[in-house]
């Protein structure tokens, strides 16, 4: 290959995400429709700019690796403990019910029962990558739907070793027996290699770790975590499980290590690209002959899909009690396909059990499916937003003026402004996507509205348009920024108030125009560095006015330096100086306030000493 040959593939591929995905943002589609769209662009079918698509697949399931990886990182191993009843439980329904109800379906319609169970086995496993990608894209990884999505993704990638076992047992005129026996050793392999992996991460990774951080190395500390993860990967590979679940496991072993973030913030860049790469060529691998070819056999494959599993997976949610508002996120991230059915399709082609276009149509209606999941998600979230917006007013009666605050977020930070508020008398709105927390907010007599603050839609429903004051208490730095500019855009009349998460927020909220802005931990540490103060001898008032000496200094740095945050050497040089500038202040007036207590005490000193007849006698 020469020179000039290789570097297409990878401009062809940047070029198509840089122009696809924004657009896919700007039309409120999610990042993951637009690779997916840019990929079928791109691919051998449209534009043919790429002519592989399989190579590429392979490289790019790194990226599933390392998202499972950083999302095992995210659950301490007590955690997962405690999700095992999920896992093994609800995750063996979804797969067992969905398999069962596709495959009654087909065989209803006169398909052969082989061929029916292999294509409702395939079916009923979701895309891990599309499901884990949207949780994390709407930050919903932590609510109930999104924790009950993750288990059910985990006993799928469990599942692996059985389903692929099974096909050949299916096999017209296959060997029952030495599929059996091959079944018993890959699954003993498994086990060993689940074994191997949690043990040799409680025993190994951390002093390994600990070794290779001494060396003082950030560039070998990536590719150790590189290693790590490509190591479990290929192990899990080796032995026929899912290399994500490797990767997974040991994301969970180093869920309580110290090295936790570092990893993270390694990581999440390959992880980012890989990803999007990933999501590029299963667009690339849509065929789209086969759907010209057969449109109805993949219309038809594809209803029953969306509709067999859907059916199932709302029984599911009812049954798990999930909170109302998160279903559709649960429902439709569980009922699409999933990347693993191709490997089962291929599978049973391989051995009898599908034809070639049996397997195209299947493959086809998977890939539509993964397509159109962000799309129905989206106009799901829409549906839920209006309906919770108009929950506990009846047609007859008027909706409630909307109060002249509205809370973005209801997290810790947005509680307590809240409260405060609430307690002072004055209303407030509050958005945010966690259904448990709006419906504990609702019973102390709070407006929430369900949904994501950055949607201008859903604003306006909860009365941006009238709105005074708009606080944004989010945690996250990128959606705190989009809020603030939809509303300096669309609701000029409110006055923003905005938490800050570090130094970086402050100066971009304050480029955004900001002046009300807190960071939220700052006056938390200085009430900390006030009692180390006092514990050491200060006296109170004294620690109380060093406290403020500093807080007004720092937020006048702050403004100083505004200018300079981008140049690094500019700004490290401003805040020195300044850092400077207050000590010598505080070491002054540290010396004027010694002097004026040895003047005291030597005051008091001649007084005491002084002759009787020199004191003033009290009548």
């Amino acid at each position: 290959m020469t020179h000039e040959n290789w570097l297409i593939v990878p401009l062809v591929l940047l070029a198509a995400a840089v122009v696809a995905v924004p657009l896919a943002r700007w039309a409120r589609l999610g990042s993951i429709l637009g690779y997916l769209v840019a990929g079928i662009v791109v691919g051998p079918q449209v534009l043919a700019l790429i002519h592989e698509p399989g190579t590429i697949l392979h490289v790019a399931e790194l990226g599933v690796v390392l998202m499972l990886f950083l999302v095992g990182l995210e659950l301490e191993p007590k955690r997962l403990w405690a999700m095992r009843r999920p896992i093994f439980g609800w995750g063996s329904v979804q797969l067992l019910g969905c398999a069962a109800v596709l495959a009654l379906l087909a065989v209803a319609l006169g398909v052969p029962w082989r061929l029916a169970v292999v294509a409702s086995l395939g079916l009923a496993m979701s895309s891990t990558a599309v499901a884990m990608a949207v949780l994390a894209e709407r930050n919903l990884g932590r609510t109930s739907a999104g924790e009950s999505v993750l288990s059910v993704a985990l006993l799928q990638d469990i599942a692996a070793i059985p389903v692929l076992a099974l096909v050949p047992l299916l096999a017209v005129g296959g060997s029952a027996t030495a599929a059996e026996g091959s079944a018993w050793l890959a699954a003993g392999k498994a086990v060993a290699a689940i074994v191997t992996i949690v043990f040799g991460g409680r025993l190994l990774l951390r002093p390994a770790l600990r070794w290779i951080a001494h060396s003082r190395t950030p560039e070998i500390f990536t590719a150790a975590a590189l290693l790590l993860v490509l190591s479990t990967a290929a192990l899990m590979q080796f032995v026929g499980l899912s290399m994500a679940l490797g990767a997974f496991l040991a994301g969970v072993l180093l869920a309580e290590s110290e090295y936790r973030r570092e990893l993270e913030t390694d990581l999440e860049p390959f992880k980012g690209l890989l990803l999007g790469l990933f999501f590029i060529a299963v667009g690339m691998g849509l065929d789209l002959n086969a759907v010209a070819g057969q449109p109805g056999a993949v219309l038809a494959v594809l209803v029953a899909l969306l509709v067999g599993k859907t059916v199932v997976l709302v029984l599911m949610a009812r049954a798990m009690k999930l909170p109302v508002a998160e279903r559709p996120a649960f429902v439709i991230l569980l009922a699409q396909g999933g990347e693993f059915g191709f490997v089962v399709f291929q599978l049973g082609e391989a051995n009898g059990v599908l034809t070639g276009a049996q397997n195209s149509a299947l493959v086809a209606a998977v890939a539509i499916s993964l397509a159109v999941t962000p799309l129905l998600l989206t106009l799901a979230e829409r549906w839920t937003t209006r309906r919770m917006a108009a929950q506990g007013t009846r047609p007859d009666e008027p909706p409630p003026p909307p109060a002249p605050i509205l809370i973005a977020g209801s997290g810790r930070y947005g509680q307590v402004v809240g409260r405060l508020l609430h307690a002072c008398g004055l209303q407030a709105t509050v958005l945010d996507h966690d259904a448990e927390a709006i419906e504990s907010l609702r019973k102390f007599g709070f407006t929430v509205h369900y949904g994501d603050a950055t949607r201008l839609d859903l604003l306006r429903v909860a009365g941006a348009e009238t709105a005074r004051v708009i606080v944004v208490a989010v945690d996250d730095m990128a959606t705190s920024l989009e809020i603030v500019e939809l509303v300096r855009e669309h609701f000029p009349q409110a006055k923003i108030v905005a938490r800050a998460r570090n130094v970086t927020h402050y100066f971009k909220l304050r480029e955004q125009g900001l002046t009300h802005i807190e960071r939220e931990t700052f006056d938390a540490a200085l009430r900390s560095a006030r009692s180390v103060l006092e514990l050491t001898g200060m006296e109170p008032h004294a620690a109380r006015k060093h406290a403020m000496r500093f807080r007004q200094h720092n937020i006048e740095l702050l403004e100083a330096t505004l200018p300079l945050q981008r140049d690094q050497a500019a700004l490290v040089a401003a805040a020195k100086a300044g850092r400077q500038q207050f000590e010598q202040l505080l070491a002054v007036e540290r010396e004027a306030e010694a002097a004026r207590h040895a003047k005291a005490r030597a005051g008091w000193n001649d007084a005491s000493s002084a002759p009787p007849g020199d004191v003033q006698q009290t009548p």
